[in-house]
């Protein structure tokens, strides 16, 4: 089977994004199932959204009837869809409000770059900059919410939250390394 990319770094990228990003969405559905669907039914919506980008992501390594229009649009419209239930909409609680607020101002920045990322009719020609910026917003709300679950005290959901929080990251590197592997071709 022949795969999109032919540079070994950006095989290497891709496939442990998608193992990584895997391995944590089954810990989550281990969660899920293990504190029950009335409990966790929350992360199991945020889990098909992250499924969906997962096979989107082999789909497209594989080069397997997915365009990059097509990757491009419904990957990015799936993780704004994440971005916007459990940051915007759903928000969780925060120790300290100011936390609160910069985790907010940081969801509602990542979701304005993710909109006006995939509303352009010309994609390809946004720059590795802005691509890798959208990837280091993500990352900069993982590490806020992973500064205040050390501020919580310790109980049985915390490991299960330190997971959940960086499957987003791992997916949207996985998508920025595919993102600019289609603008370098261009």
């Amino acid at each position: 089977m022949k795969t999109r990319f032919d540079k070994k770094a950006k095989i290497f990228d891709i496939v442990i994004t998608a193992v990584g990003g895997t391995l944590s969405v089954g810990i989550m559905l281990y969660a899920v199932f293990h504190f029950g669907l009335s409990e966790a039914w929350p992360e199991m919506v945020l889990n098909m959204f992250y499924i969906a980008c997962l096979v989107m992501i082999w789909m497209y390594f594989f080069n397997y009837r997915l365009t990059h229009q097509q990757f491009n649009y419904w990957c990015s419209v799936s993780l704004g869809a994440t971005v916007l239930l459990r940051d915007i909409l759903f928000p969780p609680p925060l120790a300290f409000y100011a936390l609160h607020l910069s985790c907010l101002t940081l969801s509602v920045l990542l979701l304005c770059a993710l909109t006006f990322f995939y509303a352009r009719k010309n994609w390809q020609s946004y720059t590795k900059s802005n691509l890798w910026m959208i990837f280091v917003i993500d990352v900069l709300i993982a590490i806020l919410y992973n500064y205040d679950i050390y501020l919580e005290p310790v109980n049985e959901y915390t490991n299960y939250l330190l997971t959940e929080i960086w499957i987003r990251p791992t997916i949207t590197y996985g998508l920025v390394a595919c993102f600019v592997t289609e603008t370098e071709k261009k």
